[in-house]
């Protein structure tokens, strides 16, 4: 019976604190802050690319996780299920999102700035930053000093 127990609570353990983790990564990285006005709740029909990486503020890195897409009307970010707790998936449409590009260490990346009252930075790879652009079509915002 003690085995029992302690195989329940090592499992609650690792719930909690996986929760806990990705609450803390989404206040941090800003996700959660765009989750307020930019939230989608039916599914997304543009391209889509999965699996796709990015980095928001104080270095939260999505590496390999990320589905991100596309259409005319606005950017779309998710994750996959089991890792969603406090990440919702993300439609922000292009006239919220400023472009600029950035060099760090020797790698170009292009930086788009997410939301109007406080904007949450996204790099992404240039190969990445030309899938969505080619999907925006005119919609695509022009680069800005970011």
């Amino acid at each position: 019976m003690g085995n029992t127990n302690l195989y329940w609570f090592a499992i609650l353990s690792v719930i909690f604190a996986s929760a806990f983790s990705f609450t803390f990564i989404s206040r941090v990285g800003g996700w959660a802050s765009l989750a307020e006005p930019y939230r989608i709740l039916e599914p997304f029909s543009g391209s889509q690319w999965k699996f796709e990486s990015g980095h928001m503020r104080y270095l939260t890195g999505y590496n390999h996780c990320l589905t991100v897409g596309a259409d005319p009307r606005g950017l779309y970010l998710s994750i996959p299920w089991p890792l969603r707790i406090s990440h919702p998936p993300l439609f922000i449409p292009w006239r919220d999102i400023r472009l600029g590009s950035k060099t760090f260490l020797g790698i170009k990346y292009v930086e788009l700035r997410l939301g109007r009252e406080t904007p949450i930075p996204f790099r992404i790879s240039e190969r990445l930053a030309q899938k969505l652009k080619s999907a925006a079509a005119a919609s695509w915002p022009t680069e800005s000093n970011v």
